[in-house]
């Protein structure tokens, strides 16, 4: 965890330098929401318009553009994966405007909310059925939050994709 956690350390700093607030999501947000799970990149939630400063500011710091579009990118630096998930719809603004800080064992970090964080697993699978491990992040993150999730909100991300019955599945 030594290297992934220097490896935050920086980003966050390289964020703080361009006056941008990320919040993390990916497979180190399922961690930091008390589900066990390996992964070796991270995953950043970050203000559309930061997108050029950003990806300018990673290349500085060593990193090699991999795939980048209007929604997302990809980075690598050796064997250090970076990935940006960018918010310019509204819900995406809304999630990274509610992201809460706490402090966790890779520093002080933004970490949007669990419901948030399985509307974007569910996204990842919709958009790549290939992708089983957010199907299995959804199901942990809903078995250790059960008893506190916002099920409204979760059935607004669930119709969204229209996978309400999959919701009701995992419900029941």
């Amino acid at each position: 965890m030594s290297n992934l956690a220097e490896q935050i350390r920086e980003a966050l700093s390289m964020f703080a330098r361009n006056g941008t607030e990320p919040a993390l999501i990916g497979g180190l947000a399922v961690v930091a929401h008390q589900v066990v799970r390996a992964t070796q990149d991270v995953d950043f939630l970050v203000a559309a318009e930061a997108a050029d400063k950003v990806h300018d500011a990673l290349l500085d710091l060593g990193y090699q553009c991999l795939y980048r579009s209007e929604d997302a990118a990809n980075y690598l630096r050796g064997t250090e994966g970076l990935d940006l998930l960018y918010a310019h719809r509204p819900l995406a603004r809304r999630l990274l405007a509610q992201a809460t800080e706490r402090e966790t064992p890779m520093g002080r970090l933004r970490i949007i909310s669990v419901e948030g964080l399985i509307g974007f697993k569910l996204q990842g699978f919709v958009n790549d059925a290939t992708r089983t491990r957010d199907l299995d992040d959804i199901r942990a993150l809903m078995r250790v939050h059960r008893a506190s999730l916002k099920m409204d909100e979760l059935r607004e991300y669930f119709s969204l994709f229209n996978k309400l019955e999959f919701l009701n599945e995992l419900i029941a």
